[in-house]
């Protein structure tokens, strides 16, 4: 999990969490407009320009770090902070089938985005028969892969498979293609022995890839049938109408992230908000 940690990401996704100075548990903003954002990482450019929009609401925002992936749901069901921002809409399922928090989630974020790349072809045009296809080999990262590839209209899936199919849920391949699974970390090592590969963005940028200029196709939320890859901004359950919370959440929300996520993380994000 190491490149996954410098770039402040998760196959999950990013923590961020929000406390108000000396809450507890009581309501976040009703007596002073201090929000405590926990994050996990050190790239967390995407909330600059939220904070300073903040500040002209006189709402100010303090960015506090988390060291683990487990923490933050904790920290906000208990009332150390008052929104997070971690996770993807499956992982809070989970955390809260398996540990009965009284938290949800209030806003989405973004997907990381896992793109199509080939040092071989610039088209998908120009795939061939039994041409190798490199993706990750756990369910979560080869599901998506294969969802991406669907998308390309290159194989076509079980509708039965959901957001999560399997290689034995694939029920066209016209092309016949050959599919070479390995760990997410080594699809790009394989780039030069197969057409194309279905690579991860922090794996893509660790590896000196572009994701919004040189991948050969995009990944997209509207690709997903649900929200299972979605990350999102979440509050205790008693907090999910608060209007100052309601208002960072707008912040993020902005054409300013979107253009963070261009520029800055060069298209590894793909903004999943509605507009």
């Amino acid at each position: 999990m190491r490149k996954l940690k410098k770039l402040g990401i998760l196959v999950l996704g990013f923590t961020l969490a929000f406390a108000v100075t000396g809450c507890g548990k009581k309501d976040a903003t009703k007596d002073n407009k201090v929000v405590k954002v926990g994050v996990v990482g050190e790239s967390n450019e995407m909330w600059v320009p939220v904070i300073e929009e903040l500040k002209k609401e006189g709402i100010e925002v303090q960015l506090v770090s988390f060291s683990d992936y487990n923490t933050p749901n904790a920290a906000l069901d208990g009332g150390e902070i008052d929104l997070n921002a971690f996770q993807h809409h499956a992982y809070l399922d989970k955390e809260i089938a398996n540990n009965s928090y009284k938290i949800e989630a209030i806003g989405d974020t973004f997907i990381s985005a896992m793109n199509i790349y080939s040092k071989k072809i610039a088209n998908l045009s120009e795939v061939k028969e039994g041409d190798k296809i490199a993706v990750p080999n756990d369910a979560t990262n080869e599901g998506r892969a294969l969802k991406v590839l669907e998308a390309a209209a290159l194989i076509e899936l079980n509708k039965d498979a959901g957001d999560s199919p399997e290689i034995k849920d694939i029920i066209a391949n016209p092309f016949k293609f050959e599919f070479v699974e390995v760990d997410a970390a080594n699809v790009y090592a394989l780039l030069p022995d197969v057409a194309i590969a279905v690579i991860n963005c922090n794996y893509a940028l660790d590896n000196g890839l572009n994701p919004g200029k040189e991948a050969i196709f995009q990944d997209s939320p509207n690709i997903y049938v649900g929200k299972n890859y979605v990350n999102l901004i979440a509050a205790r359950s008693e907090d999910a109408n608060n209007e100052v919370l309601k208002k960072v959440v707008k912040a993020y929300q902005s054409d300013a992230v979107k253009e963070v996520y261009a520029d800055t993380y060069k298209g590894s994000y793909l903004a999943a908000w509605e507009e």
